[in-house]
C-alpha cells in the first residue's frame, strides 16, 4: 500500500470512529456535589448531548479535595471518550499551586474539548448581618476581626481564593469555613451558621432574589448581565479585584483525535441553542464555547494567573 493509500484509509477509519462515537452509555463526571453549579451546568449539557447521540449520559457527582477525586477518576479511565469530566478552575488551573501534590496532571492527563460557560461570583450575606454594601462589610470587619467567617465550596475552590484574595486587598481578617460543595454551604449561610460567601451566580441567584441572602457586588471586571443593578468589587471601592468561575469539558488524554472533535462540534451546537443560552442566563452564567485549542489556551493562561494570587495570598488547600 502507497503512503497517500495508508494516510488516507488511517483518516477514513478515523472519522468513521468518530462518527460512531459514542457507542455506549457516557459517565460525565463531576467533581462536586449535586446542586452546586458545576452539577447544575453538567445536567443541563448532559441532558442535550444525550438527545443528539441517541445515548444514556449519567451524571457521576465524586465530591472531595477540590475537585481532585474526580479528576483522578476520570485521568485514570479509558481514553476511548466515554468519559468526561466537567472540569473549571480549581481542577485545571488552581489545584497544581494550592496543593503540594495532586494524583494527576491538569495538562499532561487531560485533553481540553470545549469551554462551556463563565459565571461570576457574587459577594452575599446573611441579612441579619448589618452591613448593606462592601464598604460597610470592610468596616465591620476592621472593627471587629476575626469575628466573620466566610463559606466555600472547599479549600482551594474558587469561592476560597476570592475570600482569600478579598482579604489581602482589604486588609480585614476573616475566617475560612470550607464545605464539600455549594450546597452544604449555602444552607449553612441562610441558617446564619456563617456570615458571608463569594458564591457562584449559578447557585445563589434563586437566594438573593427570595430575599434569603443579600448581594453586595460581582466579582467581575464588568457587571453582570443577571443583576446588573450590582456593582463590581472594583467599583465597591476594592480596585482592580476580579475573579470568576469557568467550567469545560475534558477527557482523559490519548482520546482519538475524531472523538475530540464530534464531542466538541456536538457541545458547541448545544451552547447555540436559545433555550440553552437563556437557562444559563438565567442562572447568571455565560455561554463560551470555541475550539479544543482555544479552550486549552486559555486553561495556560490561567495556570500562571492564578499561581500568582495563591502565591500572593499565602491561601493553601487543607
Amino acid at each position: 500500500m502507497g503512503l497517500w493509500a495508508f494516510l488516507f484509509a488511517l483518516l477514513a477509519s478515523g472519522s468513521a470512529f468518530g462518527e460512531g462515537f459514542p457507542e455506549k452509555p457516557v459517565r460525565f463526571v463531576v467533581g462536586f456535589t449535586p446542586g452546586g453549579p458545576s452539577d447544575i451546568l453538567a445536567r443541563a449539557l448532559g441532558q442535550k448531548l444525550a438527545e443528539r447521540f441517541g445515548q444514556q449520559v449519567v451524571i457521576e457527582n465524586h465530591p472531595g479535595a477540590g475537585g481532585n477525586l474526580a479528576a483522578e477518576l476520570v485521568a485514570k479511565s479509558a481514553p476511548d471518550g466515554h468519559t468526561w469530566l466537567l472540569g473549571n478552575n480549581s481542577i485545571l488551573a488552581t489545584n497544581q499551586s494550592l496543593y503540594r501534590s495532586l494524583p494527576y496532571d491538569p495538562v499532561k492527563d487531560f485533553v481540553p474539548v470545549a469551554f462551556v460557560a463563565i459565571q461570576p461570583n457574587i459577594l452575599v450575606v446573611h441579612p441579619g448581618l448589618s452591613v448593606s454594601s462592601v464598604k460597610e462589610l470592610i468596616t465591620f470587619s476592621k472593627a471587629n476581626p476575626g469575628k466573620l467567617n466566610y463559606a466555600s465550596t472547599g479549600s482551594g475552590a474558587a469561592a476560597h481564593l476570592s475570600g482569600e484574595l478579598f482579604k489581602a486587598m482589604t486588609g480585614v481578617d476573616m475566617v475560612h469555613v470550607p464545605y464539600k460543595g455549594a450546597q452544604p454551604a449555602l444552607t449553612d449561610l441562610i441558617a446564619g451558621q456563617v456570615q458571608l460567601m463569594f458564591a457562584t451566580s449559578v447557585s445563589v441567584i434563586p437566594y438573593i432574589k427570595a430575599g434569603r441572602l443579600r448581594a453586595l457586588a460581582v466579582t467581575t471586571a464588568q457587571r453582570s448581565a443577571a443583576m446588573p443593578e450590582l456593582p463590581t468589587l472594583s467599583e465597591a471601592g476594592v480596585g482592580g479585584f476580579e475573579s470568576i468561575t469557568w467550567h469545560g469539558v475534558v477527557v482523559p488524554a490519548g482520546t482519538p483525535g475524531p472523538v475530540i472533535h464530534v464531542l466538541n462540534q456536538k457541545i458547541n451546537s448545544v451552547l447555540r441553542e436559545k433555550d440553552f443560552r437563556e437557562r444559563l442566563a438565567g442562572l447568571g452564567a455565560e455561554v463560551a464555547g470555541g475550539t479544543p485549542g482555544e479552550f486549552a489556551a486559555f486553561i495556560a493562561r490561567e495556570i500562571p494567573k492564578w499561581a500568582k494570587v495563591v502565591r500572593d495570598s499565602g491561601a493553601r488547600a487543607e
